[in-house]
């Protein structure tokens, strides 16, 4: 019924598609059209997508319920103990199926796997996002915020929230 697999860049077009309903579904009422556009290009545009994969080293992860795409997940290693969900969506139509649930430990698996050691996750979540006490629930705790520029005029209002593993 539910399966996940490590993404190649194949896929990129495909999380390019998810991520244009996804992204735009979890927040056409929190930011800005304008803004909505700007990140979904600089996120998210095809070429973008490849070089996180090619040289940035975001590790992407696709779930299929039933063999249907329906959500995605990057994770990144930024520091020797420390790494950084860039991204967990899934799809308004899969939403409260647990999928976002099984992403998030697909990461906690992969990143036990590839580094043993204790370590860090974190992320960043717009302070506005229900998704924040989806990461509680998952055990992740606040531990700073920001507003953090990225570009164009526009900011991220984010909590950056963390997870010893």
């Amino acid at each position: 019924m539910l399966s996940i697999r490590k993404a190649t860049t194949e896929d990129c077009i495909l999380i390019h598609e998810m991520a244009h309903i996804a992204f735009t579904a979890t927040y056409q009422n929190m930011l800005t059209a304008g803004q909505l556009e700007y990140m979904l290009e600089w996120m998210y545009s095809f070429p973008n997508i490849q070089k996180q994969m090619v040289e940035d080293g975001h590790v992407y992860f696709i779930a299929y319920y039933n063999q249907e795409p329906c959500g995605y997940v990057s994770v990144e290693k930024q520091d020797t103990d420390l790494f950084h969900l860039q991204k967990l969506y899934v799809l308004p139509a899969f939403q409260g199926k647990q999928i976002g649930k099984y992403l998030f430990n697909e990461v906690i698996r992969y990143v036990k796997e590839i580094h043993p050691e204790p370590c860090l996750i974190e992320l960043n979540v717009n302070r506005n996002n229900k998704a924040v006490s989806f990461y509680e629930r998952m055990g992740m705790k606040k531990v700073r915020e920001g507003d953090f520029p990225i570009g164009n005029g526009y900011y991220m209002n984010d909590y950056i929230m963390g997870l010893d593993i």
